[in-house]
């Protein structure tokens, strides 16, 4: 019997080295030294304290909408929900089966088919081979890719990606759901096409972390928010009392490129 599902964030900070060679480094260090963002790590790296000091535990039933202006470190903190970054100080533990609708191509090996991508993303989710044919008969249906299924992804169009991309992250039911608010834009068509299956997914799973700029998707999908800013939380409660107090206090967004 699978265990509840559990999140559980000690003081996890995130730091990223800034290599000045780029013309982003050098907007990145704008913004962090305005910010007092800059740090350095234990090899005197000047690095940029992405997330600082966060703390969140979230048990099942839990519906948490991520709000901040652009380089507040929310997207960060999902790619630390996920995995994808490593905490520089702090603790992350996650129990249950998880998903994370956070790039159209994450998780996809480009050289290879459509078909290949669906049985692999199968096996790697540990489904038996037996389910395998049923995977690959949904996700091949609703991203609607014809014969291109059995051609190199390398060669789709940015909106096969897409739809393969949301096919496959959707067509298996996790515990912990962590979305970013890509997952909501596109066509008018994709989106009508693809908003009841996304809600069904919502609905299904035991946690869900959301991070969007649309106040009214945070109002229907969530009953917490999490205000960060400057990688720091400034508020975590009731959605509708966090919204309010975000929406008011109008945060204006940075003029260059966004930390996170």
């Amino acid at each position: 019997m699978a265990l509840n599902a559990r999140v559980e964030v000690e003081n996890v900070s995130v730091w990223f080295p800034l290599y000045h060679g780029s013309s982003r480094s050098l907007k990145k260090m704008v913004v962090a030294a305005a910010s007092g963002r800059l740090a350095h790590d234990q090899q005197q790296r000047v690095v940029v304290r992405a997330l600082r000091d966060i703390n969140l535990h979230l048990e099942r039933g839990d519906r948490l909408g991520l709000v901040g202006s652009n380089g507040a470190g929310k997207t960060t903190l999902l790619r630390v929900l996920a995995g994808i970054y490593e905490p520089a100080i702090g603790r992350l533990r996650v129990q249950g089966s998880l998903n994370a609708l956070l790039d159209p191509s994450l998780g996809m090996n480009m050289e290879l088919t459509g078909r290949e991508n669906i049985l692999l993303r199968g096996l790697y989710n540990g489904l038996p081979k037996s389910a395998l044919p049923r995977l690959e008969e949904d996700v091949a249906e609703f991203a609607g890719l014809a014969d291109f299924i059995d051609l190199p992804v390398r060669i789709y169009s940015a909106g096969m990606v897409v739809r393969l991309g949301f096919a496959l992250a959707t067509a298996i039911k996790p515990q912990i759901l962590l979305m970013d608010e890509w997952f909501l834009a596109g066509d008018a068509a994709f989106l009508e096409k693809a908003r009841h299956r996304l809600e069904a997914m919502v609905r299904g799973a035991e946690i869900l972390v959301l991070s969007s700029h649309q106040s009214d998707i945070i109002r229907d999908w969530c009953t917490r928010v999490l205000w960060l800013d400057q990688g720091q939380v400034v508020a975590d409660g009731p959605a509708a009392d966090v919204l309010a107090r975000y929406l008011g206090s109008a945060p204006e967004q940075p003029a260059v490129a966004a930390l996170a």
